[in-house]
């Protein structure tokens, strides 16, 4: 005859429970900027599967373009919300209509709730900063963190903004130039790179992408220049290389 399994059958008792794991990124565009097709292939991953297994996901942007959630991302995310945007193509981007160009700012939202494409209008608590003070202090409670190391290494076989493997190797040749001029303005940006060594947009663009990829410079904050994250020191040394 036939016999019935029960649910415990065939599973394996887990010596110590796994916990539920959120992921933020605070602010995708970022991202997407450095390396566009890798990490849409990875969000797009985790948004599809990880929640089965208690891996949650909150991405964030301040620029609600379509080069940054782009159609295979946001149609792996069953749940949005939209704060107050600037225009109506930015509404779309993020809900797939308008309404949130005309919101009131100050935690007023427009949000669609996973398995509908409904909207609900909703207002976020106001959080004093002592609060969020609070909030954390408590977690810091609950156990001791635990740092990984491995995210302090740059990765020399990253990607540029394009996508493109960037190889260290086969750095440009005015590149200690570049570093000199970034380092002794005390900020990096395509424009003062083409202005100061008299090339074109492309060019400069590189050179900023070889930067960051070798840990000199932060990644990109809008329109504002990159952060110059080495001192006068650092010149010292690219005279003796």
């Amino acid at each position: 005859g036939a016999a019935l399994l029960t649910s415990d059958q065939g599973f394996e008792e887990l010596e110590k429970p796994i916990p539920y794991l959120v992921l933020v990124i605070d602010e995708l565009a970022d991202l997407m900027m450095l390396s566009s097709r890798e990490v849409e292939e990875s969000i797009s991953r985790l948004a599809a599967m990880a929640r089965a297994v208690g891996i949650h996901l909150i991405l964030a942007t301040q620029r609600p373009s379509v080069d940054v959630i782009t159609g295979i991302i946001k149609a792996n995310l069953p749940c949005r919300i939209a704060f107050k945007v600037a225009s109506k193509v930015d509404s779309r981007t993020i809900i797939d209509c308008n309404g949130a160009e005309q919101l009131l700012g100050n935690g007023d939202m427009l949000f669609i709730p996973p398995g509908t494409s409904r909207l609900t209008r909703i207002h976020g608590a106001y959080l004093s900063e002592k609060e969020a003070h609070d909030i954390v202090e408590h977690l810091r409670k609950q156990g001791r963190p635990t740092y990984d190391d491995s995210v302090l290494t740059f990765n020399q076989q990253a990607t540029d903004a394009q996508g493109n493997p960037i190889d260290p190797t086969l750095q440009d040749s005015l590149y200690h130039d570049a570093v000199r001029v970034v380092v002794t303005e005390g900020r990096a940006s395509t424009s003062l790179l083409q202005r100061r060594l008299s090339i074109g947009y492309g060019r400069a663009a590189k050179l900023i992408d070889l930067m960051f990829q070798n840990g000199l410079v932060g990644p990109a904050d809008g329109s504002k220049p990159r952060e110059v994250l080495v001192g006068l020191d650092y010149l010292e040394r690219l005279k003796s290389e």
